[in-house]
């Protein structure tokens, strides 16, 4: 039987490749498969699957492979990827109500009705229309538009094969065919993400004052300005980050590259990867994680470079102070002439309710806006207004520049296919190859703000915001304060290529989402604007943690996958290395083994001390004594101030290595500790309690431990959850690390690779790939990625099925 099936596949994938008609293979009678043979004609693919779900699509170009993943990924994820699609039609509110969150903005206060209002303003004004019809490299490639209109057909033509099993979109009306426009409406609502993305509530909302209004508002205090604009990304970053590393040859035991991908995304939503290998023969073959909805993979390897992206301290946006006319606040002046704002209005439907009507007001910067979250207001005045310039609302390359990784040959290939597309809205690039090589590269799409710009055009605002965050804010009232173009840059008013921050070929890069700086500690990367990232400032304990982790295995040598895999889940404390210690003997230390609470409650502590002092510094699932630290190392950064912490400051000239000692007199040591112990023991929650007791998701009844850590404790196995004390302890894991991917070469045709979908492939409850890799997740145990024919084919677990219109 097995031989038979075999034979099918190599038949079918032979037939496919040669002809635009292919009988039918012997689908699997799953939901996944389609449970069914199909019709002939029209686009078409393969699609065997091996462990874990995990589905290698075959086609004779990229129309097809396009509905083969458009296919495939409805199978998996029907009702997310629906979800999705409401969104970016601008119709949440009219399915869901217009006051529910929205799962889109990074904005936690965004709802239904700001979404809608954004999305529709978009579709309504056709800019997504007008960018597919702009020529390459601005607009899409003839390849990505196939993809594109080829995932359209293949999810359609799963929901016209298949009964939907999911209960969360079963029988839903929501639940809808797309055209290729909703599918690039997809991809342009990632590439807004970081901009526009966070600010759809204040474009929906912004009104010109009403007649009488004073014609200035008090300006903002320059520290809180300052403090606040940093926050705001600090903020809209907390579920979404990444750590990667690429070793060159020098440091691995073959002289090939490897590279450790670790990307910290949302584990539920339309943010989830999906894992898939795509194959056109002789034209592509990759392997990787795609963010749902997308047709090709972003974050993969191929048989000859691998690469990940981290999200990146480059701020995507920028602000112009507008002069507005006397005589008119939705007219503003440049140069002395008015320009009149442009009106979009816009009406979004509303469950049971009346159409809700607003308007919004656009400039030749970009939208006007009243505020970069709660803490920095931007008020409408009579005198005054500001606009925000994102230069990723003019950009859908991510794709290009994707397929472009897809196909490269090594690092030099991915440096290629970032000069040409410049798509990138929000991240970093990680790379090593076969060869060696190693790339670390902040090729993003970023607002052209020189440091000589910010310096000239600044206003007082601005001048307190972009030195502190990097987000400037500009006199939108002198043609001079324009943005400008480089020669190089295939878009007016962003960086060229030759502006970013690159490092070539270095022993080790990496990046855990600070800025280029440190990529490689022995290799600083320095002279690039500040709208980039800082230099010479202090550095995240997770970006410590790491690259003492890689430095160490880069001087060791000799790596290979393995050792990679070990990183993973060392599941190492930053932090606790730092001040754990510190921490168990000031706790000791405490006259009568009691403390304090600034309620006046003395708690005993004795036992505290006893388990910080045994930890064994890690947040592995069975960890005890790790919940404890973890609870109390939040509360004491809450309630002391940043400088006060460590007892040796920060010295740029010892960046890894400083600050360190922890202040265990500074004000707020002694309370931190009593009202931990006083949180934990009110949750019923046992201060030697396992950590995987209580760091978990619950999947079909089972629950499943999760190892990892939070942001400040600088674990690189990041998971974050929200703490629930009422309800005995953390929720479910919310996100953290997500597709991770192990890949080197031993110098045959097949690279050495090992995954981790660590939610799983599918969302449906009903999936035999709900959980499975969840578990594998759990372990601490991996995937052995199939990716030549005769590891496929040899797959115990292989399950084939010919799709088509």
């Amino acid at each position: 039987m097995r031989t038979r099936l075999r034979q099918l596949v190599v038949s079918a994938v032979a037939l496919l490749t040669a002809s635009a008609v292919l009988p039918s293979a012997t689908a699997a009678t799953d939901e996944r498969a389609g449970g069914q043979r199909t019709s002939h004609g029209g686009l078409s693919a393969v699609i065997r699957y091996t462990e874990y779900g995990v589905p290698h699509i075959v086609a004779k170009d990229y129309a097809d492979l396009g509905f083969g993943t458009g296919w495939a990924q409805a199978a998996d994820q029907v009702c997310v990827l629906a979800d999705g699609f409401v969104t970016v039609r601008g119709e949440r509110s009219r399915h869901f109500g217009s006051d529910a969150a929205s799962d889109f903005s990074l904005s936690s206060a965004s709802r239904n009705l700001t979404s809608d209002l954004y999305f529709r303003g978009v579709r309504e004004a056709g800019t997504v229309q007008r960018l597919l019809e702009l020529p390459e490299p601005l607009g899409p490639s003839r390849a990505v538009k196939d993809l594109m209109r080829g995932w359209a057909a293949g999810y359609n033509a799963w929901l016209r094969k298949n009964r939907i099993s999911d209960p969360a979109c079963e029988g839903a009306a929501w639940v809808r065919p797309v055209s290729t426009l909703d599918v690039f409406s997809r991809a342009y609502a990632l590439a807004v993400l970081g901009g526009e993305g966070r600010l759809v509530d204040t474009i929906a909302t912004a009104r010109p004052p009403a007649a009488g209004a004073p014609d200035t508002a008090a300006a903002p205090d320059a520290k809180s300005a300052a403090r606040a604009a940093s926050e705001l990304f600090d903020a809209a970053n907390a579920d979404m980050g990444s750590n990667a590393v690429a070793f060159g040859g020098t440091t691995t035991a073959n002289g090939r590259g490897l590279l450790l991908g670790n990307p910290h995304y949302p584990w539920a939503g339309g943010r989830r990867f999906w894992q898939a290998q795509q194959t056109i023969p002789g034209e592509l073959n990759v392997s990787g994680g795609a963010l749902l909805g997308s047709p090709i993979t972003q974050i993969g390897f191929n048989a000859t470079v691998a690469w990940s992206h981290t999200v990146a301290t480059g701020v995507p946006m920028n602000v112009h102070q507008l002069t507005l006319d006397p005589a008119d606040p939705t007219a503003y002046l440049v140069d002395g002439e008015p320009e009149r704002m442009t009106k979009r209005t816009v009406t979004v439907a509303v469950k049971d309710g009346s159409p809700i009507t607003r308007t919004q007001w656009w400039t030749r910067y970009g939208p006007v806006v009243t505020s970069l979250g709660a803490d920095l207001p931007l008020p409408w005045t009579a005198g005054t207004a500001y606009a925000v310039h994102d230069p990723n609302a003019a950009n859908i390359r991510f794709t290009d520049t994707s397929l472009g990784f897809a196909k490269a040959r090594g690092t030099a290939d991915i440096l290629t296919s970032l000069a040409r597309h410049q798509g990138l809205p929000w991240v970093n690039t990680v790379a090593a190859d076969s060869a060696g090589h190693t790339l670390f590269t902040q090729s993003q799409t970023l607002p052209r703000i020189t440091d000589d710009l910010a310096a000239r055009c600044s206003t007082p605002l601005g001048r307190a915001t972009y030195p502190s965050a990097g987000v400037a804010v500009l006199d939108g009232s002198r043609s001079d304060c324009a943005l400008g173009s480089d020669t190089d840059a295939v878009q007016p008013g962003i960086f060229g290529p030759a502006r970013m921050p690159t490092l070539k070929d270095a022993p080790y890069a990496e990046n855990s989402n600070d800025s280029a700086w440190l990529a490689n500690a022995d290799r600083p990367l320095t002279g690039y604007e500040r709208v980039f990232g800082n230099v010479g400032t202090q550095r995240s304990l997770r970006t410590r943690g790491a690259i003492e982790d890689v430095a160490a295995m880069a001087d060791r040598g000799g790596l290979t996958v393995r050792d990679l895999q070990r990183q993973q889940f060392a599941n190492r404390v930053p932090a606790a290395v730092l001040a754990a210690d510190d921490v168990a003997r000031a706790c000791a230390a405490l006259p009568g083994g009691t403390a304090t609470a600034s309620d006046g409650e003395v708690v005993d502590v004795s036992e505290a001390c006893r388990v910080l002092r045994t930890w064994n510094r890690t947040v592995d699932s069975d960890s005890r004594g790790a919940l404890l630290f973890d609870r109390f190392w939040r509360r004491l950064n809450a309630v002391v101030p940043r400088p006060q912490l460590w007892k040796v400051p920060f010295s740029a000239a010892d960046p890894v290595d400083t600050p360190h000692t922890l202040n265990t007199d500074a004000p707020g040591f002694e309370t931190a500790l009593a009202e931990t112990l006083t949180e934990l023991r009110s949750a019923g929650v046992a201060l030697d309690a396992p950590l995987g007791d209580h760091q978990f998701v619950v999947r079909n009844g089972l629950r499943i431990p999760v190892s990892g850590g939070t942001e400040s404790l600088g674990v690189w196995n990041k998971i974050e959850s929200a703490w629930r004390g009422a309800e005995g302890g953390y929720a479910e894991v919310s996100s953290g690390s997500s597709h991770v991917q192990a890949v080197g070469w031993d110098g045959g045709r097949c690279p050495v690779a090992r995954t981790l979908l660590t939610y799983s492939q599918s969302s449906n409850p009903n999936s035999p790939h709900y959980l499975d890799q969840t578990r594998l997740f759990s372990a601490e145990k991996w995937v052995t990625s199939r990716f030549c024919e005769k590891d496929i084919l040899s797959s115990p677990k292989l399950k084939v099925v010919r799709v088509s219109q």
